[in-house]
């Protein structure tokens, strides 16, 4: 089993990766988060973004798993499914998706929950995407959730009613003002759950490691990235999932001594949207530019993401933890044009080198390392050998700094704007 996932932040074009090697493998399977997951996809000149779906789903050949380690969320999962037939009515969801019975259900309620502890100065506000994620995880750790294997049961009615009915009512006693009725996100929630059981329910580890065993090929897809991981991630401003290599095994229930190829996917630069330490960000003219003209902006939300220059110390230990094998560098084409670029090397606090966690102090300050820019239009480059020389010393540097080499090359947004380096 290969594994895919983001290095910084999120956002650095995960779902274009997988779509275009997912062709290679006979099961994508995603093992993280819920709809709080944007991975953008281009084909033939439009864009559609899965949020629950796994990127494999465009190859009619593949098997895509949502996996043990998700929230499932079946009123966006209604959405996404029909927008995506919308998109292509060659794509058949309903077989070539199989969810985990073990996933757990988002409520409608939790959904609302987020809003209220996102909007209410008694708790920690971090951003959120307000859909629930953090809610049903925490609801999965007390023992108090339903999962997709529940909906056959002849309770499952009366059990996810008396779950809404609890939760409402907290949220009118803690003073709610805007909610919905009731009546209205019961209707919409079993209408979903309906239009759920068209779907493959599974025990999906004994499904994966069968085709394991009969010499398939498994490319694992993860969501949100390393620095957002609910335990190695900058703390309290995280997702609330396991996101690192470690989070696949467990996750989607298959050994880690069955894992091979760890791809790691990175931007030439860094952005992250919601709160939490950046000591890198552009806060300046030039940063909003950089914004544009890297179309930085939420795949899911529409929000502004925050800009930066790429942070070295905290790719080393994304990479560390991970145990990356190869790296697949994307927006570098977004660069082109500058005449120098800047990494940051290292962290120093009241002037003294401090080693880079996911604790990192806000007032760290980034030491930057300039380096010659490029200028070229990457737009129809096909291999390595028509790169610029500058952005191979970039790329050589940071192979001598990750001691790993850089697999992929990202040349634009399209799917087929990928040089493969080695």
């Amino acid at each position: 089993m290969d594994i895919v996932l983001g290095l910084q932040w999120g956002d650095e074009g995960k779902g274009k990766f997988i779509d275009l090697i997912s062709e290679n493998y006979d099961i994508t399977a995603r093992f993280n988060g819920g709809s709080n997951a944007g991975h953008s996809i281009e084909r033939n000149g439009r864009k559609i973004t899965l949020k629950m779906i796994p990127s494999g789903i465009f190859m009619k050949e593949v098997q895509n798993i949502i996996g043990t380690g998700t929230v499932l969320d079946p009123v966006s999962f209604k959405k996404e499914i029909l927008n995506l037939q919308a998109f292509d009515h060659t794509v058949q969801p309903e077989k070539n998706i199989i969810i985990s019975k073990k996933a757990h259900v988002v409520m409608p309620t939790h959904k609302l929950l987020d809003v209220f502890m996102e909007e209410n100065p008694e708790y920690t506000t971090i951003g959120t995407t307000k859909n629930g994620i953090a809610q049903a995880y925490s609801n999965k750790i007390l023992r108090q959730n339903l999962r997709v294997g529940d909906i056959g049961s002849p309770d499952f009615e009366s059990r996810a009613s008396h779950i809404l009915k609890r939760d409402y009512k907290m949220l009118e006693d803690g003073g709610m003002i805007v909610l919905p009725a009731l009546e209205e996100i019961t209707k919409e929630f079993f209408d979903a759950v309906e239009f759920l059981k068209k779907f493959t329910c599974a025990e999906t580890e004994i499904y994966l490691n069968k085709a394991l065993a009969e010499g398939k090929k498994i490319l694992a897809e993860g969501s949100q990235a390393t620095m957002l991981d609910i335990d190695h991630g900058t703390y309290p401003y995280v997702t609330s999932s396991s996101t690192t290599a470690s989070g696949a095994s467990s996750g989607l229930g298959v050994s880690p001594k069955k894992i091979g190829e760890i791809y790691g996917i990175a931007k030439a630069y860094c952005t992250r949207v919601g709160n939490g330490a950046f000591p890198t960000e552009l806060l300046d003219e030039f940063g909003d530019d950089l914004r544009m003209k890297g179309n930085e902006f939420g795949s899911n939300t529409g929000r502004p993401r925050r800009i930066g220059w790429l942070d070295l110390p905290a790719l080393k230990y994304a990479v560390m933890i991970n145990g990356v094998t190869q790296l697949v560098l994307t927006k570098a084409d977004v660069l082109s044009g500058l005449k120098s670029v800047a990494v940051c090397t290292h962290y120093e606090l009241n002037g003294e080198s401090i080693p880079v966690s996911g604790t990192l102090p806000e007032n760290a300050q980034p030491v930057l390392k300039w380096m010659e820019g490029w200028n070229a239009d990457f737009s129809n480059m096909k291999s390595a050998a028509e790169l610029p020389q500058e952005i191979i010393s970039f790329l050589s540097f940071l192979e001598a700094e990750l001691e790993i080499p850089v697999g992929y090359l990202s040349t634009g947004p399209g799917r087929e704007q990928m040089i493969k380096m080695k």
